[in-house]
């Protein structure tokens, strides 16, 4: 009873853990109150503080854009207030007077006006008069500011008297109707123009206009004081009241669609133009004016992290005072997990928990034993499986090289006969290497030379035969006779006509070795491969010598190594054989001569 009344409790939190727990969750309360107010202050003064900062600047770059745009005023008011060019105006005589008024004054005025300002500036005067040649230049399709950077241009008034920004043009009241706006291609060149008409003085104050006047400048001559040094990721543009932005510097983070991020992610600061629609907005990222909000939540983390740490050493102790042995317990149960049974447990004293340590060392000793029979019982299972395939081979060549001698010794060719016998006795001395499955790369090789000798022996010219073997290859090892069944099967399926050419090649590819035992024979159907690659077929379709050559490389080095096969009707076959590099141990059969030389 007393067992499971312990065992009952532990299901539960341990009191250490309740009581810890209690520390960290009324600290971090506190600790989380405070900085969520500390921050909150400290960000609401930053973005006033900044407010008011990008406000006076604003307003700083709103008064050098007036300056400038009252500077082109300023060229307009010599032409708008030049009694003597309103007098050549009002007169429609041709002739020398025409003449005259364009050289003797309105040339020298445009050129007067130019001169006065050291901007880029385009002026463009439309008269009524037509009595007045006009006066143009070619800027072969390109923006007039680029191209000449100041220029004059007279036309008559009837080439915009249909054009909408002229129409709906403002009455005039006297000195003072002007607009800046973008017309005909100013848009497209970067420029704005300031628009305005030409008054005749001779009437009082009259709205009868005898002209009108164009004055275009660049944006970025206008705005050049315009700058987002504001902090990363501002910009600063001016709108116009339809909400067409004029110029624009620097460029707010896009969101993931590509559109511009939300409103809400910045602050918003805008200065007005006063007696214009224009306003100068500024977008300042939050996360900019708020980084030194950063201090303060860095702060708060240092000092959550601090008292954390602290209740976490208390809540330790604790904890650890009441359930030490509980703790032992799981980190001895989770070693056993992970498969290591060498721990133990072991408590002073006679209380349930030396049971529970006892009882579970018992167990554990247990289970170690029976794993331990378990896995020698396999190991001995997949030796006997390798030894029975690799003894399965030898009787199977055996078999054809019998029948092969059968055959010369029936129709008398001694001399084949005796070196067919000496090349089976020199395969049998490799063949049987003391017992060992794996032996050096080189004796393999010599093993298919021994069998091809005796197979030249019977075919004499009709059998071609070439190797191509990496000499780096011969510090390996690798399983024994698995290249003569491949071999084998050259001789006894692959006759198309009456030759045929192997090529045994041999190469180390990375960290394995592959061997190649190519035909030029008569090739295999596509089902015939398809058998052959299927390993769950019974040992009549998918061929026994195939089928023993991939069981013993997979059952020796893994599944991701074996055979593949290649091959194509009336083209040949092309045997692939991977295994893994292993260091050679094994020592080479005594009396086999050294073979590195023959496959350079």
């Amino acid at each position: 009873m007393g067992y499971k009344a312990s065992a009952e409790e532990h299901k539960f939190i341990p009191f250490g853990y309740k009581l810890m727990i209690s520390y960290l969750v009324l600290t971090l309360i506190h600790v989380l109150v405070f900085g969520y107010f500390a921050n909150w202050i400290f960000v609401d003064s930053a973005r006033k503080k900044t407010s008011d900062n990008v406000q006076a600047a604003l307003s700083q770059m709103k008064d050098n854009i007036r300056f400038k745009m009252m500077d082109t005023v300023r060229l307009s008011d010599m032409m708008y207030y030049d009694d003597t060019i309103a007098a050549r105006l009002r007169q429609y005589q041709q002739g020398w007077y025409s003449y005259e008024s364009t050289t003797q004054y309105l040339v020298p005025k445009f050129n007067s006006v130019l001169k006065s300002t050291n901007r880029r500036t385009s002026l463009v005067v439309y008269l009524r008069n037509e009595t007045l040649p006009e006066i143009y230049n070619h800027y072969n399709d390109s923006d007039p500011l680029t191209y000449a950077g100041k220029s004059y241009d007279l036309y008559h008034l009837k080439r915009i008297e249909d054009r909408k920004w002229y129409l709906e043009f403002p009455a005039e009241t006297y000195g003072e109707t002007m607009v800046w706006q973008q017309v005909e291609r100013d848009t497209e060149f970067g420029n704005i123009s300031l628009l305005r008409r030409i008054i005749d003085t001779a009437k009082s104050k009259s709205t009868m206009d005898i002209g009108f006047m164009r004055l275009t400048v660049k944006l970025s001559d206008l705005f050049e004081t315009v700058s987002p040094d504001f902090g990363e990721g501002t910009s600063v543009r001016i709108e116009t009241g339809s909400g067409q932005v004029l110029f624009e510097r620097g460029t707010a983070p896009a969101s993931a669609s590509g559109q511009r991020a939300k409103e809400a992610d910045f602050l918003t600061i805008r200065e007005p133009f006063g007696d214009m629609d224009w306003q100068l907005i500024t977008s300042i990222p939050k996360a900019w004016v708020e980084k030194d909000a950063r201090k303060v939540k860095l702060l708060t983390a240092g000092i959550g992290s601090v008292s954390f740490l602290v209740f976490v050493c208390v809540g330790i102790f604790l904890s650890g005072y009441f359930s030490r042995r509980v703790s032992r317990i799981v980190m001895v149960l989770d070693s056993f997990r992970n498969g290591d049974f060498r721990k133990r447990i072991r408590f002073k004293g006679r209380d349930e928990f030396s049971t529970i340590s006892e009882s579970i060392n018992d167990m554990v000793q247990h289970i170690d034993t029976l794993i331990q029979q378990v896995y020698v019982t396999r190991l001995k299972k997949k030796e006997a499986e390798l030894e029975s395939l690799q003894a399965q081979i030898n009787p199977h060549f055996l078999y054809n090289t019998l029948s092969s001698i059968s055959l010369l010794a029936k129709f008398g060719h001694v001399e084949q006969l005796h070196q067919m016998v000496s090349n089976l006795a020199l395969f049998y001395r490799l063949s049987l290497n003391e017992g060992r499955t794996i032996i050096p790369v080189a004796n393999e090789l010599e093993q298919a030379k021994a069998y091809l000798d005796i197979q030249k022996a019977k075919y004499t010219d009709r059998l071609d035969v070439l190797f191509e073997v990496d000499p780096a290859m011969l510090k390996y090892e690798m399983v024994k006779l698995i290249l003569q069944p491949f071999l084998e099967n050259v001789l006894k399926h692959a006759w198309c006509g009456d030759r045929v050419h192997i090529r045994i090649t041999g190469q180390k590819i990375g960290d394995d070795l592959e061997f190649r035992v190519i035909d030029d024979g008569v090739g295999m159907t596509v089902d015939t491969l398809r058998r052959l690659h299927a390993e769950d077929e019974d040992q009549e379709k998918a061929g026994y010598g195939i089928r023993n050559v991939r069981q013993r490389i997979q059952l020796h080095y893994g599944k991701g190594y074996g055979v593949r096969i290649h091959s194509r009707l009336g083209i040949g076959t092309s045997v692939t054989l991977r295994l893994p590099c292993v260091d050679r141990r094994a020592p080479y059969v005594d009396k086999v001569i050294a073979i590195e030389n023959d496959y350079r």
